[in-house]
């Protein structure tokens, strides 16, 4: 029974593979709204296996299978990859080559970052943007923003891949879990709401939205100052 649970675990995670092949392909019949849908699907899987995972002892019962990479794979095709074809495939980014050149660059990124031993630290934080291409797809058609300012979003945070500023892993990061748990799952919400209104998105919902988005962005980086000035404080060794 332990060894089923836990490959139903698996199987869990590895559905997200299949919504990743989804996305691509209504991506290219133009069906936004279906994609964003499958964004918010994956977004519930990915928030929820690694409870399951722990709760059924997967490491333990299937350590023949490395959870951490599979669930890393998954991550890259639904948080990464499919977000860059959506937004080229939809007239987002700049026509023909340069488009993909574009859409390369956060690839290339979140290569660097998903391969790195620390893109989640000891006491999980992410190390460095955590390639939430997802959500910034999201608000590029919330915002019906425009390509030049789309790429400039994408080149800024592909940027912000390398910068080692800690990132709040809301399900897992201790600090301040109660609020950011709260806030995370709210905003699960509003983007729901936010789906069904397209393409006229309520003002409110899009304020909503982008207020959790500055709310991370603020608490993410007050506690990695914070955490260097504990670390500034600590006498160093003799």
């Amino acid at each position: 029974m332990d060894r089923a649970a836990a490959w139903m675990v698996h199987a869990y995670t590895m559905s997200g593979a299949v919504l990743g092949l989804l996305m691509v392909h209504l991506a290219y019949q133009g069906e936004v709204e279906a994609v964003l849908w499958l964004f918010l699907v994956a977004m519930l899987v990915d928030g929820t296996d690694g409870f399951l995972a722990r709760r059924f002892r997967v490491k333990q019962v299937v350590p023949e299978l490395d959870g951490a990479l599979l669930d890393n794979i998954v991550d890259y095709l639904t948080y990464a990859f499919a977000p860059m074809v959506l937004l080229w495939a939809t007239g987002r980014l700049p026509d023909g080559a340069w488009g993909g050149v574009v859409a390369a660059v956060p690839l290339v990124a979140s290569c660097y970052q998903f391969c790195r031993s620390d893109a989640k630290t000891e006491d999980h934080f992410f190390l460095g943007f955590p390639s939430y291409w997802n959500i910034v797809a999201f608000h590029v058609f919330v915002l019906d923003l425009s390509v030049p300012a789309t790429v400039v979003l994408l080149l800024v945070l592909a940027v912000l891949v390398f910068v080692p500023v800690r990132y709040v892993y809301p399900s897992r990061t201790e600090a301040l879990w109660g609020l950011n748990m709260t806030f995370a799952t709210a905003w699960l919400g509003v983007y729901a709401l936010l789906v069904v209104d397209l393409p006229d998105p309520s003002p409110f919902l899009v304020a909503a939205s982008l207020a959790y988005v500055a709310y991370y962005a603020a608490v993410s980086g007050w506690l990695t100052l914070s955490g260097r000035r504990r670390g500034a404080s600590l006498p160093s060794a003799a």
